[in-house]
């Protein structure tokens, strides 16, 4: 078994080595400090994230998938990414897609010796017949995750584009990707525990990732979630309330608006300042590549 003790993530944090005797006061500003360090971490490396993007985009706009592989909290992390992306951007569900080693029932139990599997990251990736208009993205905040290791090399083999995700140093055993991710958040206030710094880094990463990529799709007007699909009150209630915030209509007739727009904002937004029924904002929105801003330029 290999030695990981030089990692930076299983190295101990001299600031929390009284942790067991810290009061709980003292503990959580320990925690809060640490988690500005994975801010400081995330922001160091942004041209790598600016790379992994525009590597993204290009693989969308060719009808291309994003898929995120990992294991324990790293494969849970992209699962929840990959998840939130239909009610945020309308975008279709296996767009962007997660993959955790040992399949949904790791998602909450943990299925112990699945990341060990490197075999079982490239069968994953042949399931989802990978191509050369993806980006799959490898995740392992240690570094050296076997199951997120073949998952980038298959992929790599089948022509897909590979991001690979990592806050420890460079190991021998990684595989070549497009871009590495490298943002080194250093020793967790609990040894080796990186669900903490090194998760909140990997969540920040992801956020950047598909929110900047679906912002170049046109899935935002200003900066708001014009693109989103209405599917529950809580998204009918912030549809609505983007509606009146650009139309200046009050909240029933914004909401009678996206009822008549079939739950879709741009469209409603569309109807109302071109004064075209809903045939003709869907035609014009498709004309603008669904831009909205250049639909109503247009």
């Amino acid at each position: 078994m290999n030695d990981r003790g030089h990692l930076l993530t299983e190295q101990r944090l001299p600031e929390s080595m009284q942790l067991d005797a810290e009061p709980i006061e003292s503990a959580v500003a320990i925690m809060n400090a640490q988690d500005r360090a994975a801010v400081e971490a995330v922001e160091k490396v942004r041209a790598d994230v600016v790379r992994a993007i525009e590597l993204v985009v290009a693989a969308f706009r060719h009808g291309g998938r994003l898929i995120y592989f990992g294991a324990g909290t790293s494969g849970r992390l992209g699962v929840l990414d990959a998840s939130e992306c239909p009610p945020t951007f309308r975008s279709p569900p296996g767009m962007v897609e997660g993959v955790i080693a040992g399949g949904r029932e790791a998602m909450f139990v943990a299925q112990e010796g699945a990341e060990d599997s490197p075999e079982g990251g490239a069968r994953d990736v042949d399931e989802r017949n990978v191509g050369p208009n993806d980006v799959v993205m490898g995740i392992a905040t240690g570094g050296t995750t076997p199951y997120v290791h073949g998952a980038l090399r298959r992929a790599a083999e089948r022509g897909a584009r590979t991001l690979f995700f990592s806050c420890v140093q460079a190991v021998p055993s990684e595989p070549k990707v497009d871009v590495v991710i490298r943002p080194l958040t250093g020793p967790e206030v609990l040894t080796g525990s990186t669900r903490l710094k090194a998760g909140t880094a990997t969540k920040l990463v992801l956020n950047q990732i598909t929110t900047i990529s679906m912002v170049q799709l046109g899935k935002c007007y200003e900066n708001l979630m014009v693109d989103l699909r209405a599917t529950n009150s809580k998204l009918w209630d912030r549809g609505a309330r983007i509606i009146a915030m650009l139309t200046g209509l009050d909240r029933p007739a914004a909401m009678s608006l996206l009822e008549r727009a079939e739950g879709h904002v741009k469209v409603a937004v569309l109807m109302h300042k071109t004064g075209v029924d809903l045939p003709e904002a869907r035609a014009r929105l498709e004309r603008s590549g669904g831009f909205l801003r250049a639909a109503l330029e247009s």
